[in-house]
């Protein structure tokens, strides 16, 4: 790791949202892999349900916060290539910016900033960074490009690395 990467742990709650077309896909095994620059993070797989929830901790260490994130569901298969189900991006600057601002002190809940959807972004709704427990955090819901419907929810979560540059 450089001296000028920044780590911290994405926490992975992912849901898929489908409709009637994808169910027979959403019944097969899936999993949601996150991708940053050369870094590719996967997901468990889980297998036959609707509304698959991973709830995986992974941990991406970051050189360029302007690099923004990509995320890919595929649906599991055994004898052949995943097949892809969906994907999304989203942009950790504000993410960063707010932790830049060493918020310690602040009452559980603080709404530090707001990030508002956008062309730019795959946000399905307003996502907030809040300050909780002396942590910086920011729950978003992701809508899935490429296909009919679907979202993913993810929570960013700053977490010091032992051995890390930090900020």
């Amino acid at each position: 790791m450089s001296d000028t990467e920044q780590v911290f742990n994405v926490k992975c709650l992912c849901y898929i949202v489908s409709n009637l077309v994808h169910l027979l896909l959403s019944l097969l095994p899936s999993h949601c892999c996150i991708l940053c620059l050369m870094q590719k993070l996967k997901t468990k797989v889980v297998k036959k349900n609707l509304n698959p929830e991973w709830n995986d901790d992974l941990t991406l260490s970051i050189s360029d916060p302007h690099t923004p994130i990509h995320l890919h569901v595929y649906d599991k298969d055994l004898f052949s290539m995943d097949d892809k189900m969906g994907d999304a991006e989203f942009d950790i600057g504000p993410f960063f910016e707010a932790v830049k601002m060493r918020l310690e002190g602040l009452p559980n809940g603080t709404i530090v900033t707001r990030v508002q959807p956008s062309r730019k972004n795959c946000l399905a709704e307003e996502s907030h960074i809040v300050c909780e427990d002396g942590k910086v955090s920011q729950n978003m819901v992701l809508r899935l490009r490429n296909v009919e419907c679907g979202e993913v929810e993810l929570q960013l979560l700053w977490t010091d690395i032992p051995g890390s540059t930090g900020l």
